[in-house]
């Protein structure tokens, strides 16, 4: 029996920035970074982390301002805390960090993250993979110190990597700290993994799959999110998380046209299956606009270029 779960307006989600200015973020690179002795890196990053400790309590409160429920941390929020330098100045802040991660809690805002390319736990090279863990801890890390809970809830979702490594992903999963395999799920994408390859994935490793329909889109060809494949898929991903209620989607357009693998600034078309999505990550370069569009339009039924 299939959830009648309702999109509601609050649950379309942030992906870490504003168009506006309201919600921006610092970094470092690390070649800048390393240019300067070690006292002076660690005073850098301790101000780079207050800087963005200030900022994702600035991101909780336009959340809220704006009635959004759904919100996605930056991967770059705190550039080199996988590394013994960066994590014992983390440290420092966890009184900071609880106070901004309750507040979230407060207000009803779910706090999700999507790490960077370079989390390849399907990588034939061990040391790759266990890069990939390094990565993951330091964000499993920042959602503990933000009282976050291990759990789907506080979705990490990565994706497969290397591609046809089926049994190298399923295997890499299982050795997961808890802290990190309790949050964590794969999306699809357009070059290595499939919508049907990455399910599979996710039913033998017993994790969600975060469906992304352009992705699909693109891998497949296809020329209209009302497909069959996209509405199945949409129903089998459902099948993977624990509490269907948590589900989380990604939708985003294409730029110049409908397989265009690049964003649109705005969203124009949506699978109708969405409809019944919990969790929709907004994934268009205008944000907090494309946000208001669909409230506004696609949920009143409007939809309109």
């Amino acid at each position: 029996m299939k959830a009648e779960t309702k999109c509601v307006k609050n649950n379309l989600g942030l992906v870490c920035i504003t168009t506006s200015d309201a919600v921006r973020y610092k970094t470092v690179t690390r070649k800048r970074l390393l240019s300067f002795d070690e006292p002076t890196q660690a005073e850098m990053l301790r101000v780079l982390y207050q800087e963005n400790i200030n900022r994702v309590g600035s991101a909780v409160e336009f959340c809220a301002a704006h009635e959004i429920n759904l919100y996605r941390l930056s991967s770059q929020l705190f550039p080199f805390a996988d590394e013994p330098i960066g994590a014992e100045i983390l440290s420092e802040f966890a009184d900071q960090l609880a106070i901004v991660g309750n507040k979230a809690i407060e207000n009803n805002l779910r706090i999700v993250m999507h790490p960077n390319q370079f989390v390849v736990l399907s990588s034939d090279s061990e040391t790759v993979i266990e890069n990939s863990v390094k990565i993951l801890k330091m964000h499993a890390r920042t959602l503990d110190l933000l009282h976050q809970p291990a759990t789907e809830w506080a979705t990490m979702n990565i994706h497969g990597g290397k591609g046809n490594r089926i049994d190298k992903l399923v295997a890499s999963v299982e050795q997961l700290p808890d802290n990190i395999r309790r949050r964590i799920a794969f999306e699809n994408d357009e070059y290595s993994y499939s919508s049907a390859q990455i399910l599979e994935v996710c039913r033998r490793a017993k994790v969600p799959m975060v469906f992304d329909a352009h992705h699909h889109v693109c891998r497949e060809k296809l020329d209209s999110y009302n497909d069959d494949s996209v509405t199945e898929t949409f129903w089998a991903a459902r099948e993977t998380w624990a509490n269907p209620e948590n589900q989380l989607v990604h939708i985003s357009n294409g730029r110049d046209r409908f397989q265009d693998r690049a964003h649109h600034d705005l969203i124009f078309d949506m699978p109708e299956v969405f409809r019944f999505a919990p969790w929709i990550e907004v994934e268009a370069k205008h944000k907090e606009t494309a946000i208001e569009k669909l409230r506004n339009e696609w949920l009143t039924g409007s939809f309109s270029r």
